[in-house]
């Protein structure tokens, strides 16, 4: 069973009389409790796979199934239902609310798309707070943290919802090198404990050379795949 599966995948942008096709017809499985990468130069189509998977915007061609739903014929509303229940995101900036904790920020997707009791919320909060080494720092602002706790929460928040699959738009890009690595052996350990999917969009060495699956786009096509040591073009 794949987790993620496309085929014929297309993505064309319209602007006027100019369309742009920044995915041109890819195919590719991703199984459960993966750690993928997709690497390319910018424009590529990176970004615009992942915003398809993560049910952002949908595919103008192919067919795209996540978590056995084929989501490339899912509505707005329809795709905003499915986010909430299958998918987290981490991004580069971290994207933490200001006004909220720590722990407020971790909570607030439970209280947006799922009606959790109140004390359900705090035991699963505090587990992703442990979980990330940041039980200690849950009453406090994100202006009071570094970069990298921050992005420790922007995992636990990802997680928060059990989310099958977490996508990660290039999570290391304002983080020091040693900060990366812990970030990144962080979200392996996440993944070994809770068995998520990560899917990554990524420039960062570092993220390609722990994934176990890596991708490569140029110019909306994938040109090569390389799975445990094995490349394939």
């Amino acid at each position: 069973m794949q987790l993620v599966e496309a085929k014929d995948l297309k993505k064309t942008y319209i602007a006027g009389d100019i369309s742009v096709d920044a995915v041109r017809g890819v195919n590719f499985s991703i199984p459960p409790a993966s750690f993928v990468s997709f690497i390319g130069p910018s424009g590529s189509g990176k970004s615009t796979l992942l915003n398809m998977i993560g049910c952002l915007d949908p595919p103008t061609e192919g067919v795209l199934t996540v978590a056995n739903q084929d989501v490339s014929l899912m509505n707005a509303r329809e795709s905003a239902k499915f986010r909430g229940a299958h998918i987290g995101f981490i991004f580069q900036d971290f994207n933490l609310i200001p006004v909220l904790t720590v722990f407020e920020n971790i909570e607030y997707p439970l209280l947006m798309v799922q009606n959790w009791p109140v004390q359900e919320r705090k035991e699963r909060v505090n587990t992703l707070l442990t979980a990330v080494g940041m039980r200690e720092q849950g009453y406090k602002y994100p202006h009071q943290i570094s970069g990298g706790q921050k992005q420790r929460v922007a995992v636990a928040r990802a997680l928060v919802t059990r989310a099958e699959l977490v996508l990660a738009d290039e999570p290391t890009a304002n983080l020091d090198r040693e900060t990366a690595l812990h970030i990144i052996t962080l979200m392996k350990e996440m993944r070994d404990e809770f068995g998520t999917t990560f899917i990554f969009s990524t420039h960062d060495p570092k993220i390609v050379s722990n994934a176990e699956t890596v991708f490569t786009l140029e110019d909306g096509l994938l040109v090569e795949s390389k799975t445990d040591g094995g490349f394939h073009g």
